[in-house]
């Protein structure tokens, strides 16, 4: 055996020659080239076309260079010239895409799940990076399932021997060997005849008409072959299948607004024919939604305020021929009415963003620092929506909810800054030592930032609980320790602790034990402070707001008189804001509230008749420090902005330490701090602001007593930027002194818009620009004037908005200033290749456009002579203008334009035609005969046709006796007419007006003769009667309609027939089959009308129903399909219909439904489409579902 097969193996590769193969090899590689990658191009790698099965999937790829990207690419796959392909295309598209790091090459698939015949078609990928793109198109080519051939394939394997075991044997290849051979040889035989004819025989047969014709081409071409040659030109001329019902189908695709309305037309070959509208299989029945009309052939669905819920596939079926296409429902973009705002909050506070689009219900996307927020962080993240108000809430904010937060939709963004720091509490008012003497009050008091704050008292380190000797309070941002009646016990370090923050104040409280000493009786006044005398060390500093109390302790016997003054100013106020207080050998200068105004050099003397003493102190009043001034924006940048101020006039009595920063939006009430460490100097570049957005900003001065007061808010400025550079810069036109540029508007152009441009060039090998326009040019496009003729010059175009010049477009290669002659021709436009019509008295404006360069001459002439004076020529570069203000009848004729450049000539001819009413009545207007009561008019058409076509006549007729005219006929189109319904005894006078296209003369011509109607002479001849036979044999007035209804819901069947005399006898039948008596059936014959009711039906009962009508005279048929939806069908609970089980002991194998395309239900219950296959979208379920 094996011999054998070596054998066969040698003379097979005899059989088939090496050389073939090379040859085949060397086609194919003519037909698909290899590819060649484009050097300014995106793409390594392009979509292929593929040639799919219907029903399989298909995966197109497509590779980008990624190192001639600046940023990652945007790809977007499109079907057809616009229709994108997304989200709303539905599951089976899908789209991958992946990054390799090592060759930075991009990879992006479009994955189409089962096919359909209506996913043929081109296709697109286009590729974007910023102002760059790249496209490239394919095609997918689908075709109808294909049998398969696996079985008989398996078959042509058998095994030699009679032995049964799979494993006896060995298996002989012949059988499918064989089939490869006859295979070789069908195409070579193909391949043969293909060679035996020459291509371009087929397009000189295609027009013959004379079989004699044939046989000479045959024998001028040597084939012998006539009847092949005839066979492959039948195939050759068939011409695809015309549909019979449809004139114009619909389009593939429609693309509607969400809210508008929408209308699908199609055209049909009868106005009779019944048509019907699906929606997803559905059938739509008219109502306010949906509105059908019939405009001739035209058949029109209008859907009204489309939504989303419209977003489907169509079908107009008329007959078994069916039109697809699909609506895509675009939503309109919705805008952002008002945005959000920038929010500055302390851990654990609630956050709350707020903003208002510009349609209730709309979907909108929370992304923070570019990455989406989305549902599974509702721990965290809480969405509201309320009408056109979105919101986003934290509840506990973190500092790691600090950052920038993004509102987008389809039509517009909104950001915001949302900043987060842990509470800093702030001293305000520190607490001061005190020295108290016994059965006093004393008294601690300090002021923090928070008024929530609380905190604890404690005296070293033991917690200080009230009393009814101590008292504790929390008044705002003031808390206060009161001791009463002091006691040497209660001498000690006092510290207070706000709760919640790592901060405490300490003071001393001072025990003054007085003692009592032999004083002698006369003793000099002595002032009891340690004073050196050096100012420094007298200087007692005092914050503005808090209590200074100065208590002196003075001695002297008798007991001195104390004098305090300020300045040199005697003070005496015993109440008041600053008073002095007398105690027994103390003197205090009490000062509730310390003001500016307090700040002086206090003294006190004490005298009594032995001596005198003094002191001087001086008092120094430190405060906050005024705002700063001068605050101002001096520079802006795309995101940034530079603020600059001059620092405050008075510093408080401390020198100021730095200055905070905040800013807000325009019009909200939410100011966000820029920096929380001082900043020392007085200019300040604030970042991350949005383009377009109006700020303003405020500075704050800091010292080591606190803050100062805001600024005064800057003026509202706006963060822009200079655009990029034009695109798309090139040269329109050149001349000897002139140069034409257009470009395009820049890919980023920012709030700040753009005011115009500026054009500018220098000479090659120059680095000097000389601007070509003083003023901006709006447009894109400029001709620069007076060039050097024969120069080499380099353009450049600049962009020029508020916020300064763009970056230059540049022509890459310099122009050299010279003419370029181009060949004259004329565009005539296409309405003026026929003749041209018009009234006398209106105007006529011809524009022709022709081409050439230099400016060419034009040379307009009539019929080879000079024009009229009254037409008018105006002559640009670029085209002419032929203008006649009133036209009259002697301007028409032909008219040439000649267009010259040197020995180059176009010519053009028109020929101009004026028409106006006719200008005189027909003439011989006779009354050739009278007979009965009509009258036979005859004319001849006018003489003078108004330079028109005579469209017709109007006839009118009046009586002698009251001379009122009326009209027979409006619009008669022959010379003669016939005149009825005339009335007895009367005369006539007949009158006709000629008419054409401008309308009817203005003067009729009247009848020669008249027609008189004689009363005498009339004899009633009765005619003949003979019975008429009215039978006939039977006829359907009205036929059975094709009908499709939903199971378990009762149907009927009409249709109309006549017959007389007596009905004709009526059969019923389904697919043939006479129906008989079956209860489900109830058949109802009256005055004609023929009703078949159908109880309840289920898929089974579909069929092709038909009428027949009998009678002696012959007999009529009529049929319908009726189809029968199972999409809705309920089952028993076992799964298996009643029906279904019919179906398996053979009563029926071809019940169909229309939910989606046809179906079949199988023997075993189960509903399948035509290819066998299961629908998913159609299950079986149990009747208790």
């Amino acid at each position: 055996m094996k011999e054998k097969k070596e054998e066969k193996k040698e003379k097979k590769e005899k059989e088939t020659p090496e050389p073939a193969k090379e040859s085949k090899d060397e086609s194919l590689d003519d037909i698909h080239p290899p590819e060649v990658c484009d050097p300014d191009g995106f793409f390594i790698s392009k979509p292929k076309s593929v040639f799919v099965e219907s029903g399989k999937d298909v995966t197109v790829v497509a590779r980008v260079d990624g190192t001639r990207l600046a940023t990652k690419p945007v790809v977007k796959w499109f079907k057809g010239k616009w229709l994108e392909l997304g989200s709303k295309s539905g599951a089976r598209f899908q789209f991958k895409e992946a990054f390799d790091k090592e060759s930075k090459v991009y990879t992006f698939e479009l994955h189409i799940g089962k096919v359909a015949v209506s996913d043929r078609g081109d296709y697109r990928c286009e590729v974007a990076d910023k102002d760059k793109k790249d496209s490239c198109s394919f095609n997918i080519d689908v075709e109808a399932p294909r049998p398969d051939s696996q079985d008989n394939v398996l078959q042509a394997f058998k095994r030699t021997g009679e032995a049964k075991s799979d494993l006896a044997g060995e298996l002989d290849f012949s059988g499918l060997l064989k089939k490869r051979e006859v295979q070789v040889e069908e195409k070579k035989k193909k391949k043969d005849e293909d060679d035996q004819f020459p291509p371009e025989i087929w397009e000189l047969l295609k027009g013959v008409t004379k079989k004699s014709e044939y046989e000479r081409i045959a024998f001028q071409y040597g084939i012998t072959d006539l009847r092949g040659m005839l066979k492959r030109l039948k195939k050759i001329k068939v011409e695809p299948k015309k549909s019979e019902a449809f004139v114009r189908k619909l389009d593939p695709a429609y693309q509607v607004d969400k809210g508008n309305k929408i209308k699908l037309v199609v055209e049909l070959s009868d106005p009779d024919l019944p048509l019907k509208w699906y929606k997803n299989g559905q059938l739509i029945k008219p109502s306010t939604k949906y509105v059908f009309e019939n405009v001739g052939l035209k058949r029109i669905l209008t859907i009204h305020k489309c939504s989303l819920a419209d977003d489907a596939a169509y079908e107009c079926r008329v007959n078994d021929e069916k039109s697809f296409t699909e609506v895509f429902v675009k939503e309109p973009p919705v805008t952002i009415e008002k945005g959000l705002d920038d929010q500055q909050v302390f851990v654990g506070d609630r956050v709350v963003l707020e903003a208002e689009v510009s349609e209730e219900g709309a979907q909108v996307m929370w992304m923070k620092d570019g990455v989406e927020l989305t549902r599974e962080e509702t721990f965290k993240y809480r969405f509201k929506k309320d009408g056109k108000k979105h919101y986003l809430i934290i509840n506990e904010a973190t500092k790691e909810d600090t950052g920038r937060y993004k509102l987008m939709t389809n039509g517009g963004e909104s950001e915001a800054d949302i900043v987060v720091e842990e509470k800093k509490l702030e001293v305000l008012q520190d607490i001061a030592d005190l020295t108290v003497k016994a059965s006093e009050q004393a008294v601690f008091q300090c002021e923090v930032s928070d008024e929530k704050v609380t905190g604890k008292w404690y005296k070293n380190g033991v917690e200080v609980r009230p009393s009814k000797r101590i008292h504790i309070t929390h008044n705002g941002r003031f808390h206060k320790l009161v001791i009463d009646d002091v006691r040497p016990e209660d001498e000690g370090d006092y510290t207070f602790i706000p709760d919640g923050y790592a901060l405490s104040l300490s003071a001393k409280l001072n025990f003054l034990e007085i003692k009592v000493e032999y004083v002698p009786k006369q003793e000099p006044p002595k002032i009891h402070l340690d004073c050196s005398g050096k100012t420094a060390e007298n200087t007692i500093v005092v914050v503005a707001g808090n209590k200074l109390r100065l208590d002196v302790p003075i001695s002297g016997e008798p007991a001195p008189t104390v004098t305090w003054t300020k300045g040199d100013e005697v003070f005496t106020q015993k109440e008041g804001r600053a008073h002095i207080e007398e105690h027994k050998e103390l003197s205090s200068f009490v000062i509730e509230s310390a003001e500016r105004s307090d700040e002086a050099r206090y003294t006190i003397k004490v005298t009594n008749p032995v001596g005198e003493d003094s002191a001087v102190l001086f008092v120094k009043v430190v405060d906050v420090p005024d705002p700063p001034e001068a605050v101002r924006i001096t520079s802006v940048g795309e995101d940034w902005a530079v603020l600059v101020w001059e620092p405050p006039k008075y510093d408080g009595g401390q020198p100021v330490t730095g200055y905070l920063i905040e800013r807000k939006k325009k019009g909200s009430m939410r100011w966000m701090k820029l920096n929380f460490e001082v900043y020392t100097d007085t200019t300040y570049e604030s970042t991350k602001m949005i383009e377009g957005i109006l700020y303003e900003m405020r500075v704050f001065a800091v010292n080591a007593i606190g803050i100062s007061q805001p600024s005064h808010n800057t003026q509202p400025f706006m963060p822009i930027a200079p655009t990029s550079e034009p695109t798309h810069l090139t040269l329109e036109d050149v001349t000897d002194t002139t140069a034409t540029l257009k470009w395009r508007p820049p890919v980023r152009v920012g709030a700040g818009g753009i005011d115009g441009y500026l054009v500018e060039y220098c000479r090659e090998g120059s680095d000097e620009w000389i601007p070509a326009n003083t003023e901006l040019v709006e447009r894109c496009g400029f001709t620069v004037k007076g060039l050097p003729t024969g120069e080499k010059l380099l353009f450049r175009v600049i962009g020029v908005n508020i916020a300064g010049k763009s970056p230059p477009a540049t022509l890459v290669q310099p122009i050299t200033i010279r003419e370029i002659v181009e060949r004259p021709k004329i565009r005539l436009p296409r309405q003026l290749r026929q003749t041209y019509v018009r009234k006398v008295g209106e105007q006529v404006n011809l524009v022709i456009p022709f081409q050439g360069k230099p400016r060419p001459q034009v040379t307009w002439s009539k019929e080879g002579q000079a024009l009229d004076k009254d037409i008018n020529i105006r002559t640009s570069d670029f085209d002419t203008i032929f203008f006649i203000r009133a036209a009259e009848r002697h301007h028409s004729g032909q008219y040439e334009l000649s267009v010259r450049i040197e020995n180059m000539e176009d010519t053009a001819s028109l020929r101009l035609r004026i028409v106006e009413r006719p200008g005189a009545p027909p003439h011989a207007v006779k009354v050739k005969e009278v007979w009965g009561f009509n009258a036979l008019l005859e004319w001849e058409p006018p003489k003078d046709d108004g330079n028109s076509d005579i469209t017709g006549y109007c006839v009118q007729k009046a009586d002698k006796k009251t001379m009122e005219w009326f009209t027979v006929y409006e619009h008669n189109r022959l010379t003669r007419c016939t005149v009825p319904d005339l009335v007895m005894g009367n005369e006539y006078l007949f009158r006709v007006y000629s008419e054409n296209v401008c309308g009817l003369s203005e003067t009729p011509a009247l009848s020669q003769n008249s027609a008189r109607i004689q009363k005498e002479g009339l004899i009633l001849k009765p005619m003949d009667y003979r019975e008429h036979d009215f039978r006939t044999a039977p006829k359907f007035l009205t036929p059975l309609v094709d009908r499709t209804v939903v199971a378990g819901y009762s149907t009927a069947l009409n249709c109309a027939v006549r017959g007389p005399p007596q009905g004709p006898k009526v059969v019923w039948m389904k697919n043939k089959v006479e129906i008989g008596e079956d209860p489900k059936f109830l058949m109802k014959h009256g005055e004609g009308v023929l009703t078949l009711h159908i109880r309840k039906p289920s898929p089974f009962d579909g069929g092709t129903y038909s009428c027949r009508a009998v009678n002696e005279l012959g007999e009529a048929l009529t049929e319908c399909k009726l189809e029968i939806r199972g999409a809705k069908f309920r089952g028993r609970a076992d799964g298996c219909p009643s029906e279904a089980a019919a179906c398996r002991s053979g009563e029926s194998d071809e019940r169909r439904t229309a939910a989606d395309g046809e179906a079949l239900w199988s023997p075993d219950g189960t509903m399948q489409e035509k290819g066998g296959k299961k629908p998913p979208h159609v299950p079986l379920r149990a009747a208790g579902e």
